[in-house]
């Protein structure tokens, strides 16, 4: 009996050294994935510039924008990152609670995106919209969701974040 415990205590350390080593094989695999682009990185800070009117688009894009932030490579850094996203041109409109020349489809995007926008914000998103194109475009800076900070010229917010060491990404 003493024989037969000892035969299955061995097979349970070989089964929990093999599953260790396994799950560090997959993890450096993982890791490995950003060596180049983020060796000696401390954190992320990036600014993103965005001014597609696209309903659909902008929830395929914002996908991989929260993703920036979320994924493991980057949220394991030693400093937390800075995230700016600042809205301009079309895009505007997708902020608005006015929905006129919106069919019932971008309805429906654009509520799914201002939700994901109202998701980044809770985890610490810095969002801001440009005062000048709302007006260019007739958007009432009165209908912008609140959760996003209005600036008079959003690209001015793009170049203090620049100058403040942010990297900027333009999603046209």
């Amino acid at each position: 009996m003493r024989q037969f415990n000892r035969s299955l205590s061995l097979k349970y350390l070989v089964v929990l050294v093999m599953s260790v080593l396994l799950l560090l094989q997959v993890s450096s695999a993982v890791a490995g994935e950003y060596d180049n682009a983020l060796k000696d990185v401390k954190g992320v800070n990036v600014v993103f510039n965005v001014s597609s009117g696209s309903p659909a688009f902008a929830n395929i894009v914002f996908w991989a924008v929260r993703n920036t932030y979320q994924d493991k490579a980057v949220s394991t850094l030693a400093e937390k990152s800075q995230v700016a996203i600042v809205f301009h041109g079309p895009t505007v409109k997708l902020l608005s609670s006015e929905r006129t020349g919106f069919d019932e489809k971008d309805n429906a995007e654009i509520e799914k995106f201002q939700d994901t926008l109202r998701q980044m914000k809770k985890e610490g998103v810095k969002l801001e919209v440009c005062l000048y194109a709302a007006k260019v475009l007739g958007v009432d800076p009165a209908t912008l969701m609140p959760e996003i900070d209005q600036v008079g010229n959003g690209f001015i917010s793009v170049a203090g974040y620049q100058a403040q060491g942010y990297t900027v990404v333009t999603i046209p």
